[in-house]
């Protein structure tokens, strides 16, 4: 039996406006520097331009658009006897909703010229339509792991 402590799980902050602690986190993952203020209004923004754009509730649209994100299997490195195989596993649920709310924030910033609260919420548009760069990574994700299927038996 290990003596390590058990880690438990963190603390989730939970947004005042909607109450979903997946808003809350992805509040948390857009802030830069600890100015939370700040995230807080870019998210609300981009979610209020988001219902305009595909006429649906904000909270209800924002979890669509991480939805469509979520990538279902990624491929992973493993050492066998001297080579390296990219082997495809599955993805746990709380590092899919991760890898989505990671990969939207990228495409948002990769963009450049607007205020961040259009940025994202054009991304999140993408997304919620199953299009856009971070949709684009998902399927490239799923594509790799579908072109490495044969080296499924690696996985332990």
């Amino acid at each position: 039996m290990s003596r390590k402590k058990v880690t438990g799980v963190e603390r989730k902050y939970i947004d005042p406006q909607y109450s979903s602690p997946v808003v809350g986190k992805f509040v948390s993952r857009l802030m830069v520097n600890g100015k939370k203020a700040t995230s807080i209004k870019n998210v609300y923004g981009a979610m209020e331009q988001l219902s305009k754009n595909v006429k649906e509730e904000p909270l209800q649209a924002f979890l669509k658009a991480i939805e469509n994100v979520k990538p279902v299997v990624e491929v992973k490195s493993r050492r066998v006897g001297g080579s390296t195989y990219q082997v495809p596993v599955e993805v746990r649920e709380s590092r899919r909703e991760a890898l989505a709310m990671r990969w939207i924030i990228q495409a948002a910033r990769a963009k450049r010229g607007k205020p961040v609260s259009q940025l994202l919420a054009a991304e999140l548009a993408d997304a919620f339509n199953s299009t856009g760069t971070a949709f684009k990574k998902k399927e490239d994700t799923h594509r790799m792991a579908e072109a490495n299927k044969a080296f499924a038996h690696y996985r332990w």
